[in-house]
């Protein structure tokens, strides 16, 4: 990209950024922090623990405002819509008991309400009580081609406000499971743009824009130990969170009520199965069942070890798994599928339900 547009996309881009601080009470922070599990005996084997957490204590009352409120994060986000629904990632605000604060570019302090998380993906939508806001105009990921020009802006680290960095598309529809910290299960998350702009914690949520400053993602992930390798949900996801939103006042994803693995030709061979490609529908524990029970899955009569071939026609493999279909379909469309009982074809048709 050539050096003067990249600085004149910045110049466009950068007053539509924001920086989200998130914050928590002391005194919960105090109640969070574990305890030891013995008494506290000199001696004892926990003393350096009791001693660790009073350090800790000290370190963060020292840091509480006069409310006795305590930053305890920070992430990214772009302003879409001048009177100030912003764009972040769900994990960003993802804590109930914390509070949050969208720094504007300006330097003025909002604070931000919570208007929905996806269910699904990582997006989630702030509004700020502000008005003729500058804001960024939304892309169209479909257009996106490899190679093509990006630059990812952010709160790096939550410390260096205002981050650019300069890329290209590396990839499209990765596949990778990520953690929003260590102790998190991981979320499996897909059809994601791949680029070598640097994303660092703290730019989460902040936009990937194309060179016009229109945004085409919402950086998302990094590689733990990868150089060059982060991730940006596509744009086109969170215009259909923004539409649901102002039609609906909600996010609408359909559910189908499967839980299944895809076939390939490696699991063919241990499980013995009939073919190499396709959904096979099997519970992933004991005590959840394949076919979630009054489901649109359990009416439309498909059941535990049927293989699902098909969806609408299309056929179902490892890189097209069901849910990225039902990624583009609407809750109440009606939808076929082509299933193998054993070594049977049989046709089945489900109404989507709205997932709660």
């Amino acid at each position: 990209m050539e050096e003067k547009r990249v600085i004149a996309t910045v110049k466009k881009v950068m007053p539509a950024v924001v920086s989200i601080v998130i914050s928590k009470r002391l005194e919960d922070l105090e109640r969070e922090m574990p305890e030891g599990h013995y008494p506290f005996v000199p001696g004892h084997r926990d003393i350096d623990e009791k001693h660790e957490r009073a350090k800790k204590i000290k370190i963060l009352s020292a840091l509480a405002d006069d409310h006795h409120m305590v930053e305890i994060g920070g992430g990214s986000g772009c302003i879409v819509d001048p009177n100030g629904l912003i764009l972040t990632n769900k994990h960003v605000i993802d804590d109930v008991g914390a509070e949050y604060t969208v720094i504007l570019n300006d330097g003025r302090r909002f604070a931000a309400n919570i208007l929905t998380r996806d269910p699904v993906n990582d997006i989630a939508i702030l509004k700020i009580d502000a008005d003729k806001l500058p804001f960024l105009k939304l892309g169209d990921t479909r257009k996106l081609e490899l190679g093509q020009g990006v630059i990812a802006i952010g709160n790096a680290l939550g410390i260096f406000k205002n981050t650019v960095s300069l890329g290209i598309v590396s990839g499209l529809s990765r596949a990778i499971a990520a953690q929003s910290d260590p102790d998190a299960p991981q979320q499996e998350m897909r059809g994601l743009i791949q680029t070598d702009a640097a994303i660092n914690p703290g730019n989460s949520g902040g936009p990937l824009v194309d060179d016009r400053g229109c945004v085409i993602g919402v950086n998302v992930a990094i590689i733990s130990g990868a150089q060059s390798i982060g991730f940006a949900i596509p744009v086109n996801t969170a215009k259909r969170d923004i539409d649901d939103l102002k039609k609906y006042g909600r996010i609408r994803r359909p559910l189908l009520g499967l839980r299944y693995i895809m076939i390939d030709e490696a699991l063919q061979k241990k499980m013995n199965l009939p073919v190499s490609y396709g959904a096979l529908v099997v519970r992933e524990s004991e005590n959840d069942a394949a076919v979630v029970p009054d489901s649109p899955a359990a009416k439309a009569g498909i059941r535990e070890k049927d293989i699902v071939l098909a969806m609408n026609g299309r056929h179902l493999d490892a890189d097209h798994p069901i849910q990225d279909l039902l990624e583009d379909s609407e809750v109440g469309s009606r939808v076929t599928f082509t299933i193998m009982r054993g070594t049977k074809e049989l046709t089945a048709e489900a109404i989507l339900a709205e997932r709660k």
